[in-house]
């Protein structure tokens, strides 16, 4: 069974998306209900969902239209990781509702959007700390050529929980990058972090990608995290670029054939389970 730790939901007619008109092929509703159909044939049992970088002023609304997706019968969404930024003033009175709602588990500023420098803005570095030692995790969602700043990030919070996204993000159509294998290994040194192996096949040859192309990058983040700091998610729909939730489910398979029942369990539902209490 796998716990899919990273679900987008995309509901044009409930909220707005400045950023999706730039990106054609995700321009259209992806709809939970879409997304279950084909994660209950996949084994997928229990989803948090993944903010979408909703337009601001919405970030409240799109957690009140999860929750109530939670609530509907059958629903598999047992939580959600909700959208912020904390290089705002808002930021503090943010934290403090979302530590109120057991229903949010934590908090992604997607920061391969955003200026290269705003994890370096005092109000930025603040906000974060005041992460440390409550339940809540914060999503990094960041490009190689960022990643010492994100590193100095993670290191003055080592009480902050963080989760590294998609395997932080190889560019795998491009070849083996020596600045990401690095990364991964410093990244897996910080104990307060942990890899999500989601996404890798939207950054890969999305027509020829295989198995053993994403192998390498899978494997590497696997390696140097351990068993006990990985979790799995679809990002779906991001991963219908590179064939569909099926394909990625039976890759993730293939790619852990080799491993033990302990190990795949970790990765596919325990570890989710333990880190955000669900």
């Amino acid at each position: 069974m796998l716990f899919d730790a990273h679900l987008h939901i995309i509901d044009r007619g409930r909220l707005d998306y400045p950023w999706l008109p730039d990106v054609p092929a995700l321009n259209h509703d992806s709809l939970y209900e879409d997304y279950a159909r084909d994660a209950l044939r996949c084994g997928i049992t229990n989803v948090l969902h993944m903010e979408v970088d909703v337009a601001p002023q919405q970030i409240g609304s799109e957690t009140t239209y999860v929750k109530e997706i939670s609530a509907r019968p059958g629903s598999l969404v047992r939580g959600a990781i909700a959208a912020c930024r904390p290089e705002e003033d808002g930021f503090a009175a943010h934290l403090e509702s979302c530590l109120a709602d057991p229903f949010i588990k934590g908090f992604r500023r997607v920061l391969h959007v955003a200026p290269d420098d705003t994890s370096e803005r005092p109000l930025f570095r603040d906000n974060i700390r005041r992460l440390a030692n409550t339940r809540l995790t914060f999503d990094l969602c960041v490009f190689p050529h960022q990643f010492e700043r994100i590193l100095t990030l993670v290191d003055l919070n080592p009480d902050v929980r963080f989760i590294l996204d998609h395997c932080a993000n190889p560019p795998i159509k491009d070849g083996m990058s020596t600045l990401w294998r690095q990364g991964i290994t410093e990244f897996s040194r910080r104990p307060n972090v942990t890899a999500k192996i989601s996404g890798v096949i939207a950054y890969g040859d999305l027509e020829g990608w295989s198995v053993d192309s994403l192998r390498p990058y899978v494997e590497h983040t696997i390696q140097s995290f351990g068993w006990d700091r990985v979790v799995w998610g679809s990002d779906w729909p991001v991963c219908t670029l590179g064939g569909g939730l099926t394909p990625w489910v039976a890759a993730t398979h293939a790619l852990t054939a080799g491993c033990s029942a302990d190990e795949r369990d970790k990765l596919y539902q325990a570890n989710v389970k333990r880190i955000w209490s669900v």
